[in-house]
């Protein structure tokens, strides 16, 4: 059912600590109300984990993200018995040693340091990235109105339900299958990088294969709208005439749904160079900063830095910041995935059972 907020537990061995009694808060459970983003790409009604948690499925909109922290951009509030309420950061600047801690509450400005969310995607969210502390800082400095604040934005996501994602460049000798298989990227992309990836070898990990993929990579989402659209184009066309003869490829299929989605957009291309990710409930992707990834569909939560920084350059019609996405980028060939069911994992080691 609905709930109209979530329950805020106080530590058990912080109620009754007399060095922290002037500023503690009442025993029990605090009504923690998060903030909803009604972003495009959410889920609505009750197909929708968000708007259940918030109360929202009769609202009609989107529900796409649940805040929980004090992030300014959507901070979270908490319920008084009289009907009131008082934002999170409010209320930790009441009482800083109450949750935090005072070294948390120094070291972090009274704010909480992670940022809890709870997304329901329904359609596929940009190509995106987010930056490290120092790229975040002269981001902040450069373009205020854009990038918001000054921090980094490592993130892990937990599948809820099955949780389809973008997520990381695949390995050389998948890139060398869609350079070979796929003549519209292998077009864009040029003779000499095309040349350079096809002979690099699958295990070495060095600069040299990086610089040939981020080149690769960058040729191909700095190629113009009207050329992009074109390849794109040739390349439905000739899907459409293998499909009697042969069956596509998970990657093929998804490219084709986002070409019907972002008509003309060169994330339709890109896609071909990240991994396909698809998570079962339960299991866990973690993104640390300068990643690609991009949300497909599902439900997940997610536990990142108190950041909103967002690097985008495809699958989006909101600002694309192409240069800088393709120069922050670490183009490591590689994917941190947790093929476990993680709430058991919780489970079990919060009780000590785990025997690994």
């Amino acid at each position: 059912g609905a709930m109209g907020g979530l329950g805020l537990l106080l530590p058990a061995d912080r109620e009754h600590d007399p060095e922290l009694e002037p500023c503690s808060p009442p025993k029990g459970v605090l009504r923690l109300r998060g903030a909803v983003q009604h972003y495009e790409w959410g889920s609505r009604g009750d197909a929708s984990l968000v708007a259940r948690l918030a109360g929202e499925t009769e609202e009609g909109r989107p529900c796409a993200e649940l805040w929980m922290g004090t992030h300014p951009a959507a901070p979270s509030s908490l319920a008084s018995d009289d009907g009131g309420a008082v934002s999170l950061r409010e209320w930790l600047a009441r009482n800083p040693a109450a949750l935090l801690g005072r070294v948390v509450t120094a070291r972090w400005d009274g704010d909480l340091p992670f940022l809890f969310k709870v997304l329901s995607v329904a359609k596929p969210l940009s190509i995106q990235a987010h930056p490290d502390r120092e790229l975040a800082r002269a981001l902040h400095a450069l373009r205020p109105t854009t990038y918001r604040d000054a921090n980094h934005k490592p993130e892990m996501a937990v599948a809820v339900t099955e949780f389809r994602a973008l997520c990381g460049f695949v390995s050389v000798q998948e890139l060398k299958d869609v350079l070979r298989t796929v003549p519209e990227v292998r077009m864009l992309v040029g003779k000499e990088d095309v040349v350079k990836l096809m002979t690099a070898k699958e295990h070495d990990g060095g600069i040299g294969v990086r610089s040939y993929l981020q080149s690769a990579f960058t040729k191909l989402m700095a190629t113009s709208k009207e050329a992009v659209a074109e390849a794109i184009s040739k390349l439905r066309s000739r899907l459409n005439g293998e499909i009697k003869i042969r069956t596509f490829t998970e990657k093929e299929q998804l490219v084709l749904s986002l070409e019907q989605q972002y008509p003309g957009d060169v994330g339709v291309l890109s896609a071909f160079f990240f991994n396909y990710v698809k998570l079962r409930p339960g299991e866990a992707l973690y993104i640390g900063a300068n990643e690609p990834h991009a949300y497909l569909s599902g439900e997940c939560v997610e536990c990142m830095a108190t950041s909103d920084n967002v690097i985008r350059a495809g699958l989006t019609p909101k600002y694309k910041d192409v240069q800088t996405l393709c120069s922050m980028l670490t183009y490591k060939q590689q994917l941190e995935v947790v093929f476990e069911n993680i709430w058991s994992l919780i489970t079990l080691r919060n009780f000590g059972w785990n025997n690994r």
